[in-house]
């Protein structure tokens, strides 16, 4: 067990180890719950709107029976497909 020292600005700093096991940067996201005399931290997570909207339109139609491999979906063998197609 980690004891954290709050600062006079009210902060605490989360170990390093502790921070790339839950893969924490700057600017992540951690939830306060308290219950009774204890605080316990909840990562928050969410789904970047840039990752989203690089997948949107990866998948135009239906495979028509096709099995389609997960490096189909993969955005840089997509790139590189394009890539190779235009030349």
């Amino acid at each position: 067990m980690t004891t954290l020292v709050v600062s006079s600005k009210g902060q605490i700093v989360l170990p390093a180890s502790t921070r790339r096991k839950l893969g924490l940067g700057t600017g992540s996201k951690l939830q306060v719950i308290e219950e009774g005399d204890e605080v316990r931290l909840k990562v928050v997570r969410t789904v970047p709107t840039v990752f989203v909207e690089r997948l949107a339109g990866m998948v135009r139609l239906p495979s028509r029976g096709v099995p389609r491999r997960l490096a189909d979906f993969d955005p840089a063998s997509i790139t590189a497909q394009r890539r190779k197609r235009s030349r």
